[in-house]
């Protein structure tokens, strides 16, 4: 077992559908959809980049620079990030404040499991398989295009794709 670092944040919704993310270590961070589901953000440090959800709730975050690592969703807003070092709590969701409190009480402990850990690499054939299980199971997926100075390509006008607060951690 190991005990990840735990960093909290908050969302908020913001008139053009994209959305303000607030850290609890000071960093901000706004994020919007594109139209193939795959989220691009840009924070306050000059970091872009993408997440895609690509299957069996694991997440691949492309920075600008074509780096990639891996994240797995654990339910209640929390998703464990960088090599099971850090726990990203989204305390805006009912999730984040319900995992908040199950942890609270002992239900969900800080711990993480080797089961709950991401993958620290995968080859683009594995990416592809849990993006074709992905599509197969609710028919998401998507490409990731990396980005560069325009906030990771991402489409910033109106969205019509919604947004979840919980939205790749």
């Amino acid at each position: 077992m190991t005990r990840p670092r735990e960093i909290g944040y908050t969302d908020e919704l913001l008139a053009d559908r994209s959305v303000h993310r607030t850290y609890e270590d000071g960093r901000r961070e706004w994020r919007r959809r594109g139209a193939d589901g795959v989220v691009h953000w840009r924070d306050d440090q000059g970091g872009t980049g993408t997440d895609e959800l690509l299957g069996a709730r694991i997440i691949k975050r492309v920075l600008a620079d074509g780096t990639a690592t891996y994240g797995r969703d654990l339910g209640y807003g929390r998703t464990l990030w960088s090599r099971s070092e850090t726990l990203m709590v989204n305390r805006t969701s009912f999730g984040g404040r319900m995992g908040a409190i199950l942890a609270g009480i002992g239900v969900l402990g800080v711990a993480v499991t080797a089961s709950q850990m991401p993958p620290l690499h995968l080859t683009p054939e594995e990416e592809e398989e849990l993006r074709r299980q992905a599509r197969t199971s609710s028919d998401g997926g998507g490409d990731v295009e990396a980005g560069g100075d325009d906030w990771g390509g991402g489409d910033w006008g109106d969205d019509d794709g919604g947004w979840s607060d919980d939205d790749f951690g």
